[in-house]
């Protein structure tokens, strides 16, 4: 009996790391499911989102060559006027490569907004969003693959970098 139960057991966990595997499809439902209908998960902006299992560099950035052009231009702007209040030196590593767009999270803001950060090791400077999040002001930071490339950042680094905010 004990063998029955085990081997039913192990065919269940078989079959729950079945489910697990497939991937996901979107269905559309019909007029008649509407008391099952669940919502779709839609981009909430116009960024281009990065293809399934994109690998490289430049399937993974999506930001357009304008978009980091004027990012960069907006930032080099700001730190020759001395826009921005300095919110401190931060360790950061690369965040998810998935995610688009130029951003920074860090535990130097407590409230999203706009800023800019600068590479000291080369001036280069550029403008992105400011995310909080959770941890000592001394803890590391996270930033965009397009935001790491705009200053020239080695990718496989831990830059420091100087955060400011608008």
């Amino acid at each position: 009996m004990k063998q029955i139960i085990m081997c039913i057991g192990s065919m269940l966990v078989v079959m729950g790391c079945a489910e697990i595997t497939q991937p996901e499809q979107e269905v559309v439902p019909s007029a008649s499911d509407a008391a099952e209908q669940r919502p779709v998960a839609r981009p909430t902006d116009a960024t281009i989102r990065p293809p399934r299992g994109g690998r490289t560099i430049g399937q993974l950035d999506t930001t357009s060559a304008e978009e980091k052009r004027a990012a960069g231009d907006a930032g080099r702007a700001a730190q020759a006027g001395g826009a921005g209040r300095s919110l401190g030196r931060t360790i950061a590593s690369l965040g998810d490569p998935a995610r688009p767009g130029l951003w920074i999270e860090t535990p130097l803001v407590s409230a999203p907004g706009r800023g800019r950060v600068v590479y000291p090791r080369n001036g280069k400077a550029v403008e992105l969003d400011l995310i909080p999040i959770k941890g000592p002001r001394t803890a590391g930071s996270r930033m965009s693959l397009a935001a790491l490339r705009v200053i020239e950042a080695p990718l496989t680094d831990l830059p420091e970098v100087e955060v400011y905010s608008e």
